[in-house]
């Protein structure tokens, strides 16, 4: 379930989109200026920005800009959500780094469509990259876990599906999945298994994440599910 950071100072627009996307299968966190945004940025990476242009004190614009420019955000999807609609405003919008710019009023299906759209253009790059969480890295391409421990990289051994569940846990930390989702994301809807399989898996990956220190990092939320979290103390 993709998070989407919807970032609107008008409350009425801004729930509406949040009512949209929640019953089209997105989660959604709501931000009504940039100072928000970026502590929402900062707290857990969406998968997605709708992007208002103009809000109170920084614009949308200038806080793409800052995005583009750093590290951690340089990736992260943006769409421009805003009124203004010369052509001129478009390219500028653009040009700060938006992967699409969509003017107001808008159609709820043609948002829908859009946000598909910019997450299937960026799903190729994000599979290729490498993802560190808490010291933990793990880097597709050549399909290894490591982490670096008094001054040693030490690779550990996880097989296939454990690989791809620490995947999804990495780019998706610090958000708390049912096992339903699990299964959906990482085995894919068309697969029909049972839940509890996933409770088989954990376990295994966290047996994985021992010998570096990290099996503390998969954590079980009562009644919810799993996630990922660096905050627990993983001492190198």
């Amino acid at each position: 379930m993709s998070l989407v950071l919807v970032v609107e100072d008008e409350p009425a627009i801004a729930e509406l989109i949040s009512l949209n996307l929640r019953h089209a299968g997105y989660d959604v966190v709501i931000a009504s200026d940039a100072e928000q945004a970026q502590q929402a940025v900062n707290g857990v990476l969406p998968d997605l920005v709708l992007l208002d242009w103009m809000l109170p004190g920084q614009s949308g614009l200038s806080l793409a800009k800052r995005w583009r420019g750093e590290a951690r955000t340089k990736g992260l999807p943006v769409i421009m959500l805003t009124a203004r609609s010369e052509e001129s405003d478009m390219v500028s919008g653009l040009d700060a780094g938006a992967d699409d710019y969509l003017t107001k009023p808008f159609s709820t299906k043609e948002l829908l469509a859009r946000i598909r759209a910019v997450l299937r253009r960026k799903a190729p790059d994000a599979l290729d990259a490498a993802v560190e969480v808490g010291g933990l890295v793990l880097d597709p391409s050549t399909h290894r876990v490591t982490r670096v421990i008094d001054g040693v990289s030490r690779e550990i051994k996880i097989g296939p599906t454990e690989f791809r569940l620490l995947h999804f846990f990495m780019t998706h930390p610090e958000r708390v999945h049912s096992r339903g989702q699990l299964l959906d994301r990482v085995w894919g809807d068309h697969v029909f298994i049972e839940e509890r399989t996933v409770d088989v898996h954990v376990k295994r990956l966290r047996e994985a994440l021992a010998p570096v220190n990290c099996a503390p990092m998969i954590e079980t939320v009562r009644g919810a599910g799993y996630r990922l979290t660096q905050q627990t103390s993983v001492s190198a």
